[in-house]
């Protein structure tokens, strides 16, 4: 067993309770903030290209179901955003190459980009179980190890687990109706490098090397 995951830190309950913070926000369209995330995650997301409008049918080119994707961030709020920004950022080239479904055969229905990052950071959030008062799996005290070490945890989690789902898409060769099934098999994966005993930091979980 991971004796280490459950040692005690001192950064680990002050980064949980801003995480916690971020995952209770929701999305507000009326705050400046939440649109100057959304604008830059255009721009990271589609570099030089203008955007018409913060509500535009442009946006359905990303992956949102229709002109105003503030109204696809219900089930996983703001941190969504959050989320698909860090990634865009971060590891540009995944993140490009599952924007335009370079890899593989594709599906003729595919499942659409944006909305399926957002499934994504819920299925984490749920797995994860942070916001209960007691730890109910292991998994919750191996990640907050985790995030104790690194204060991105989730957001690098979401990184591994978009691949991880996209790699699962082809391999099933799924279509749009599956896309909860593979999401399911997507946490089952997670969990079960998440609790391999040399895995201490996202970095090291076996399906980080899918991230260029």
């Amino acid at each position: 067993m991971k004796g280490s995951a459950l040692t005690s830190h001192p950064n680990r309950q002050e980064r949980l309770n801003r995480l916690r913070h971020r995952m209770k926000v929701y999305f507000d369209g009326s705050r400046p903030d939440h649109q100057e995330a959304l604008r830059a995650l255009w721009s990271a997301t589609y570099p030089g290209k203008e955007l018409h409008g913060l509500i535009s049918d442009q946006w359905k080119e990303m992956g949102w179901q229709g002109r105003d994707p503030s109204t696809d961030f219900r089930g996983a709020g703001f941190i969504s955003l959050e989320n698909l920004l860090f990634f865009a950022k971060t590891f540009s080239t995944s993140f490009q190459c599952l924007l335009k479904k370079q890899g593989g055969n594709r599906s003729t229905w595919e499942y659409p980009f944006a909305v399926a990052g957002v499934n994504i950071t819920f299925m984490i959030m749920q797995m994860l179980d942070l916001d209960a008062l007691k730890p109910r799996t292991f998994i919750r005290s191996v990640f907050l190890q985790m995030l104790s070490e690194n204060e991105w945890a989730f957001d690098l989690l979401y990184c591994v687990a978009f691949v991880v789902m996209d790699k699962q898409w082809l391999e099933k060769n799924a279509t749009y109706m599956e896309f909860n099934e593979v999401l399911k098999s997507t946490r089952t994966q997670l969990e079960r490098e998440l609790l391999m005993d040399d895995v201490l930091r996202i970095e090291d979980m076996p399906s980080f090397t899918l991230l260029c």
